[in-house]
């Protein structure tokens, strides 16, 4: 019992270990996009008018902090569209690129799910702002941004990185040494057909687990992805539902509830509708 333990440990370990460069080195190169060209996004974003879903869908997909918690606070402020927060809500990739590149993913399966990605972010952006805009109150004030209080950015570049590293290794050891426990207790035949064959529960089950408004959820749906337990389309439904912070914000800052979870449940129907349609086809 204790050695399988032992062992299940080790195996972790390794792996976390030999993800280190490459995580490091993914968000050193992501820190300094941010450092540069944050500023510029936002207000590029802020100054698109009708074809902000469009630019949010885009530069949504470009791994950057706090980018979703942003685009929360300007929604409330009324600086931008409901239509272009969901374009940037279903494309924002939170913690999923640095850990397809860690793992060395094909990059011709990291361009399909990014492009997919901005693509509905697009389309749905675009669809809502077509029915809702004329609903949409006046504008308002914009609300203090408070990205510090959701990530490392203020930290440096260097420290910010590292930190961020150290977070996620962990995170994936602890993910790695669950997998390996229920490979050792359970057996592969066991978690395959649990998993196999849910075209439709698969993609509900990872739409709320995207739904968790942390690293945490892009990071384990990415994994099991790519350890094989989640098919494309549940991987695709958690992904999309998945905004990082910007849910957190959007409850923060955005005093009409009622408003809050209808944002909420357009985010998750778009993205277990599409993770449903991608398993069939698929399948």
């Amino acid at each position: 019992m204790l050695s399988i333990v032992w062992d299940a440990l080790l195996d972790a370990l390794l792996d976390g270990a030999k993800l280190i460069p490459f995580l490091f080195l993914t968000y050193f190169a992501m820190e300094w996009l941010e450092h540069k060209a944050g500023n510029k996004v936002n207000a590029f974003v802020r100054k698109s008018g009708k074809f902000g879903p469009l630019a949010g869908g885009v530069l949504g997909v470009v791994p950057q902090c706090g980018f979703s918690a942003a685009a929360s606070n300007f929604y409330a402020g009324r600086v931008i569209t409901l239509g272009t927060l969901l374009a940037i809500y279903l494309s924002t990739s939170d913690e999923m690129l640095p850990i397809l590149i860690s793992e060395k993913a094909p990059i011709g399966l990291i361009i399909k799910i990014l492009l997919l990605k901005m693509a509905i972010g697009v389309a749905v952006g675009f669809l809502v702002d077509l029915v809702w805009r004329k609903k949409l109150p006046e504008q308002g004030h914009i609300h203090e941004l408070c990205e510090h209080e959701h990530c490392e950015c203020e930290k440096g570049i260097l420290k910010s990185a590292l930190i961020h590293t150290i977070k996620i290794v962990v995170f994936l050891i602890l993910i790695a040494l669950a997998l390996n426990l229920v490979l050792e207790f359970g057996g592969e035949e066991l978690l395959e057909s649990f998993l196999s064959g849910r075209a439709i529960l698969g993609p509900i089950l990872a739409g709320l687990v995207g739904l968790i408004p942390n690293c945490g959820s892009s990071v384990v749906i990415t994994k099991l992805y790519l350890e094989g337990a989640l098919g494309f389309g549940a991987m695709l439904a958690g992904l999309l539902v998945n905004a990082g912070v910007g849910l957190l914000v959007l409850f923060k800052v955005n005093h009409d509830r009622k408003e809050n979870l209808t944002i909420l449940g357009m985010l998750y129907v778009t993205g277990v509708i599409t993770g449903i349609i991608a398993s069939l086809i698929a399948g």
